[in-house]
C-alpha cells in the first residue's frame, strides 16, 4: 500500500486517492491477478485506476482506447510528467509507429496506447505478442457491448487480444453501464463474475442541474439556447444527432450574429483539430454531434444541451457528464421534440439489419464478385436498396460480416470477397435480431420515460442504472 501512495504523490502529485480509486489499484496490484470492472462518474479519475497499477508492475501496460484525441490527450499528460507513454494509431506516420511499438516491446515504454483496430494488422499481432504486458486496461469499456449505447465492432474482440497478449491482468473503465451490459463485457473479455470484481462508485453529481422541455419547433429551440448561451457565461456544448440540423441551426445563429463553433465527422481532420484546439482554449458555444466530447478534458464546461434527443440514457448521461468538472454550477437541458423520435427510429432499423438482408447481401456479394470489383459500393447499394436511396443499413451489415470472419478484403476498395461457404448460424437467427431490435427500442422508449417522469430526473436515471430508493437530488426542474 505504502508503494502505491508514493506513486501517486510522486508521479501524480496527488496527495489521496478519491472514491473507490485505492480499492481498485490494491485488487489489481495484489499477489493474486486480480481482474476489475470500474464504473465511475465522468471525471472521477479512471484513469489513475490503472496508470498506478502500470507504474507498479515491471512490465508494460497496453491501453485500448476508441478515439485518437483521447489517446493524444492521455499520452501527453503522461509525457509532461515524465512517464514514458506513446500511442500508435492512422495519424502515426509508419516509420514512428514500428519505432513506438518497438520500445515497447524493449521495455522502453510503460504506456502504449491503441486502438482495437490496431490488433488486426498482422504485423503488430506478430511483434506485440513478444512484449512482456502486465496489465491490460480497456477505456470506454461499453464500447465491447452489443447492449451499450457505443457499441463498436472490434472492441468485441477484447477476449482474442487479451489471450495474444498473455491474459494479463485486466482492467475494465466505463462511466456508464446497466448490469446486462456489465454481464456482456466480462463475459466478452472470456471472464467470470467469480474472477472480475465489479467496483461501482454511483453516478451521483450534485452540480448539474437537469431540466428537460418540450419544444413545438426549431424557431423556438434557438431561442432557447441563444438565452442560455447568453446567460450562462463560459463554455457550452449543444448535441445534435443529424449534420443536417447541426448545419441548419448553425445557419440561424450566424443570422443572430451568435458567434459558435461546429463538429462532426464529416469534417476533415485538420478541421476537427482546429475547431477542438479552439474550443479547448477559449469559452465559446459548439455545436456538435456526439463524435465530440469522448475524452475532453474541460472543466469549466457550464451548460451541455440537447438539441435534438439523444438515442439512451446511457448517451445522455456520458454526454452531460462533459458539464462542471470544475464543481461548479452547471446546467444539462434537453430540448424535447417529439419529431426527434421519428430520427432515432430510423437509426436502431439501420443497425440492425434483420436476417433477410444480411442473406442477401451475402448471396450478391457471393455470386457478383465480378461487377463488385468493377463498380464498387455504388454497385451493389443499386442491387439492395434500388428504391430507398435512405437506407443506410450497408455498412452494419458489413462490419457484421468482417467481424464474423464472412469477407475478406474491402468494398471500399473493390477487393471484397465471401471467404465462407454459408452465412454463420447466429447472423441467421431471427430470434437474436429481434431481442436486439426490442432491446435498442426499449433504450429509446426510456428517453421518453425520462422526459416525461414528474419524479427526480436525477433519479430516474439513477433507477436506469440499476441504483434505487436514491434521495431526490433537489436540483432539477421536476424537484423545484
Amino acid at each position: 500500500m505504502s508503494r502505491i501512495h508514493e506513486i501517486l504523490k510522486d508521479s501524480f502529485s496527488i496527495e489521496a486517492f478519491r472514491g473507490v480509486q485505492e480499492e481498485v489499484i490494491n485488487r489489481t496490484v495484489s499477489s493474486v491477478p486480480g481482474h476489475s470492472l470500474v464504473i465511475m462518474p465522468t471525471g472521477g479519475g479512471k484513469s489513475l485506476c490503472y496508470q498506478v497499477p502500470g507504474l507498479f508492475f515491471d512490465g508494460g501496460t497496453i491501453v485500448i482506447s476508441p478515439l485518437i484525441s483521447l489517446m493524444k490527450d492521455q499520452v501527453d499528460a503522461l509525457q509532461s510528467k515524465g512517464i514514458s507513454a506513446a500511442y500508435i494509431n492512422s495519424t502515426v506516420p509508419f516509420e514512428k509507429r514500428q519505432k513506438r511499438l518497438d520500445d515497447f516491446v524493449y521495455g522502453k515504454t510503460k504506456f502504449l496506447y491503441v486502438t482495437p483496430e490496431r490488433f488486426s494488422k498482422e504485423d503488430f499481432r506478430f511483434k506485440i505478442k513478444r512484449a512482456a504486458v502486465d496489465l491490460l486496461a480497456i477505456d470506454e469499456a461499453h464500447c465491447i457491448s452489443q447492449w451499450g449505447h457505443d457499441f463498436r465492432p472490434d472492441y468485441s474482440r477484447a477476449g482474442e487480444i487479451r489471450t495474444l497478449l498473455g491474459s494479463p491482468r485486466t482492467i475494465a473503465l466505463t462511466a456508464t453501464a446497466t448490469k446486462d451490459v456489465q454481464l456482456d463485457i466480462i463475459r466478452t473479455l472470456g471472464l467470470n463474475v467469480s474472477q472480475m470484481e465489479i467496483f461501482h462508485q454511483g453516478i451521483r453529481r450534485s452540480n448539474l442541474r437537469l431540466e428537460a422541455e418540450e419544444y413545438m419547433s426549431d424557431t423556438e429551440k434557438i431561442d432557447e439556447i441563444i438565452k442560455i448561451s447568453c446567460n450562462l457565461k463560459g463554455s457550452g456544448i449543444v448535441y445534435f444527432s443529424l449534420i443536417k440540423t447541426l448545419n441548419h441551426f448553425s445557419e440561424k445563429l450566424d443570422e443572430k450574429n451568435i458567434p459558435h463553433l461546429i463538429y462532426h465527422g464529416k469534417l476533415d481532420n485538420n478541421e476537427r483539430k482546429r475547431v477542438q484546439n479552439m474550443f479547448m482554449d477559449s469559452q465559446m458555444l459548439i455545436l456538435a454531434t456526439n463524435s465530440f466530447g469522448m475524452g475532453i478534458d474541460k472543466s469549466d464546461i457550464r451548460f451541455v444541451l440537447h438539441g435534438e434527443i439523444p438515442g439512451s440514457l446511457e448517451s445522455y448521461y456520458q454526454e452531460i457528464g462533459r458539464a462542471g468538472r470544475d464543481g461548479k454550477e452547471s446546467l444539462c437541458k434537453m430540448l424535447y421534440s417529439q419529431d426527434d423520435l421519428l430520427t432515432h427510429m430510423e437509426f436502431i432499423k439501420w443497425s440492425n439489419p434483420d436476417p433477410a438482408f444480411l442473406e442477401k447481401l451475402f448471396f450478391l456479394l457471393k455470386k457478383k464478385e465480378r461487377e463488385i470489383h468493377s463498380f464498387g459500393r455504388e454497385y451493389v447499394e443499386n442491387e439492395l436498396f434500388y428504391k430507398n436511396r435512405f437506407d443506410f443499413r450497408l455498412d452494419t451489415a458489413l462490419n457484421l460480416f468482417e467481424r464474423n470472419h464472412v469477407t475478406g478484403g474491402s468494398l471500399q476498395k473493390k477487393n471484397i470477397k465471401i471467404i465462407i461457404d454459408e452465412l454463420p448460424e447466429k447472423l441467421r437467427d431471427q430470434k437474436a435480431y429481434e431481442v436486439k431490435l426490442l432491446n435498442d427500442q426499449k433504450k429509446l422508449l426510456a428517453i421518453v420515460q425520462y422526459f416525461r417522469s414528474e419524479k427526480c430526473r436525477r433519479g430516474e436515471i439513477e433507477s436506469y442504472f440499476g441504483f434505487e430508493d436514491e434521495p431526490d437530488c433537489l436540483n432539477c426542474d421536476t424537484c423545484l
